[in-house]
């Protein structure tokens, strides 16, 4: 059966950027089917949000990197309902607007509002978050900032909503809960593909960091019980003996730098919105210098890895150690010291303060070991990661390809049925695929942060 066949007859659309729709499909202005509600004073219930590419959601099942956080006094903030429509007031124009399927309460900048009869509400879910709606909003919305525009309901009442007969949204919903099973379950494949791609790219460091690249090499103990062998002519030094404390006042003439976990010292100016989310006090008199070639560290996080061998003139925070290198190969010692191998090491060596931040004890720093190739081992060490990684990441874009094409294909399908540019009536669904937990792959799909836009949105 051709999935791709359109409806016999049409008609003439008033709906912006449409130019007609089925014949048996009717257009409601807003008003009509969906109802302005604002029921207040329910601390109890469970907060939601609404996040771009998401919808409603539990706001426990968010990120947890809110720009705006819940207020202490929830007495204002308005009941949703299962079935219940929300838009976020200044961030409808982007599509963070859902049908929620949970009860619980959002903020009082949101629109909430209650849906006739005359929707399913899972059908309301694909159409209100498509194209065919936002580019409504859009027209409906006042500008007030770089990203923030107003939604006006005296605009928004009468937006144009395009709505087919209750079984025929029913089959539309049987049949994009099939199709987006099927979509769904290939990007996370292809997710999983990648994820085990990355660790490879971080074995490879690791191996080549602890046992070198001759596996025929004689070996000896590295006097570290998890860690095992190393080769027997590599050297040890503590880390004392290499990387030596120092403390240089803040200079105004140069720019702000970070540690990225993923890459290590960074330009903030150069840093993307989710790498840069540190709050920067206006004064910046604590801060510390950094040298290029020096060893940058947050004292607080290095257990995940933030640290690195600068490339860069700036200054950093207050909570970082900063070290001059006593090692000539820096590439070799930056690859090694960001490898998990030392990572662990840090993390053995921090205390615990509180979620998310631990404190390096510099004495315990100073006592882990460094492992030690002879330097022209180090060279062919340093030649061959990069080739090893740059074999690995282009595995990793081919799958990427994959993924962003099948998520443009999924936007496309989706707007194509909501739309009745497709005619899915007749198509039967098998109930062996029916059985796919679609709510289950919907999350996983969304919640992506290496392909997919998941910003969040105010609660």
């Amino acid at each position: 059966m051709n999935i791709n066949k359109p409806y016999e007859e049409y008609k003439i659309s008033k709906i912006p950027y449409i130019n007609q729709i089925p014949k048996g499909w009717i257009e409601y202005p807003f008003y009509a089917i969906a109802y302005v509600k604002s029921v207040t004073k329910n601390v109890d219930e469970e907060l939601l949000s609404v996040f771009l590419n998401k919808g409603v959601i539990k706001y426990n099942q968010s990120t947890g990197t809110q720009v705006h956080k819940p207020s202490q006094d929830l007495s204002n903030y308005q009941l949703v309902e299962s079935g219940d429509l929300v838009l976020n007031n200044q961030q409808a124009w982007r599509g963070s607007v859902g049908v929620s399927k949970y009860r619980g309460i959002v903020s009082p900048a949101y629109y909430v509002f209650s849906l006739s009869n005359l929707i399913n509400p899972k059908f309301g879910n694909y159409l209100f978050r498509d194209a065919v709606m936002v580019n409504q909003f859009v027209l409906s919305s006042k500008g007030v900032g770089s990203i923030q525009r107003n939604l006006y309901y005296p605009f928004l009442k009468r937006v144009r909503v395009l709505l087919p007969p209750l079984d025929e949204q029913d089959q539309i919903v049987k049949y994009l809960d099939f199709q987006l099973a099927k979509i769904n379950k290939f990007i996370k494949s292809k997710k999983k593909l990648i994820s085990i791609l990355k660790e490879k790219k971080q074995a490879v460091v690791n191996e080549a960091v602890t046992k070198g690249l001759n596996p025929n090499v004689k070996m000896k103990p590295s006097g570290v019980d998890w860690l095992g062998e190393i080769p027997e002519h590599w050297e040890i030094k503590p880390l004392r003996q290499l990387l030596k404390p120092v403390s240089v006042k803040n200079r105004a003439d140069l720019p702000l730098l970070s540690v990225v976990r993923e890459k290590g010292v960074m330009l903030r100016s150069e840093m993307s919105k989710e790498e840069n989310h540190n709050f920067i006090p206006d004064d910046l008199s604590g801060y510390k210098v950094v040298d290029i070639g020096q060893f940058a560290m947050n004292k607080m996080k290095a257990w995940q890895g933030s640290y690195g061998v600068s490339s860069y003139n700036g200054i950093v925070s207050p909570a970082y150690y900063i070290f001059n290198l006593f090692f000539d190969n820096k590439e070799y010692f930056h690859y090694a010291i960001r490898s998990k191998v030392y990572v662990n090491f840090f993390y053995q060596a921090s205390d615990g303060i509180r979620i998310g931040q631990w404190d390096l004890s510099l004495n315990k720093m100073k006592d882990i070991p460094f492992f030690i190739p002879p330097e022209e081992e180090q060279s062919e060490i340093v030649q061959y990661i990069p080739h090893e990684f740059k074999r690995i990441e282009d595995s990793i874009s081919k799958l990427q390809q994959e993924i962003d094409l099948i998520t443009e294909y999924r936007t496309r399908l989706i707007s194509d049925v909501v739309t009745g540019k497709v005619d899915v009536r007749d198509i039967e669904i098998t109930e062996e695929l029916e059985e796919i937990d679609i709510d289950e792959i919907e999350e996983d799909f969304n919640d992506n942060e290496e392909v997919v836009d998941s910003e969040e949105c105010e609660v």
